[in-house]
């Protein structure tokens, strides 16, 4: 199912160069974006408290799961990049590294969209759908499975949660000792 459904993605690479470049750009280039949309979110709110708090959840979120568990989990599985095993040019560059499982941008990006929207529902929809397609694009470019994609996006949602649940959690706790 994984290269079935990684053969009809990629398979429409070189025909037609809109969606080559624009394959390129959601790969590449609008986690840039997002990240600059996040910190201008984090300056708006108003209180200082209610900043720290999102940037504590967001930054503890993203730790969390592209810097902890979708690392741990590339070491193990160690699993080959489709560009390797099938002998394709990939898109963009994937950074010399090797694994694929789980896809660490998805693992970072899905986190930002959760806590995103415990911020605010709506931008963490908007942050949601484009790492919905950055995920989609990643697989045009040659670089990730689609399980990749889907296990990685499975740990940034479940480490956005959990991040939130602790904190909440140590919040109650300070709160009672007050």
């Amino acid at each position: 199912m994984d290269l079935y459904l990684f053969n009809i993605i990629h398979g429409l690479v070189g025909k037609w160069k809109i969606f080559d470049w624009l394959g390129i750009f959601l790969a590449d280039y609008l986690g840039y974006f997002l990240i600059l949309a996040v910190l201008i979110l984090i300056l708006k709110q108003t209180g200082w408290q209610r900043k720290i708090y999102f940037f504590s959840l967001i930054s503890l979120s993203l730790i969390l799961s592209r810097g902890i568990i979708a690392e741990v989990i590339k070491f193990f599985v160690a699993r080959p990049r489709p560009f390797s095993v099938l002998n394709i040019q990939p898109l963009i560059d994937a950074n010399g590294v090797n694994a694929s499982m789980p896809s660490g941008h998805m693992a970072f990006y899905f986190a930002l969209a959760i806590a995103v929207f415990f911020l605010n529902k709506k931008m963490g929809l908007y942050f949601g759908g484009a790492a919905i397609l950055m995920g989609v694009a990643r697989i045009f470019a040659g670089i990730h499975w689609p399980m990749d994609i889907l296990v990685g996006a499975i740990i940034g949602i479940t480490s956005a949660f959990l991040v939130k649940y602790i904190i909440s959690a140590y919040n109650i706790l300070v709160t009672k000792q007050l």
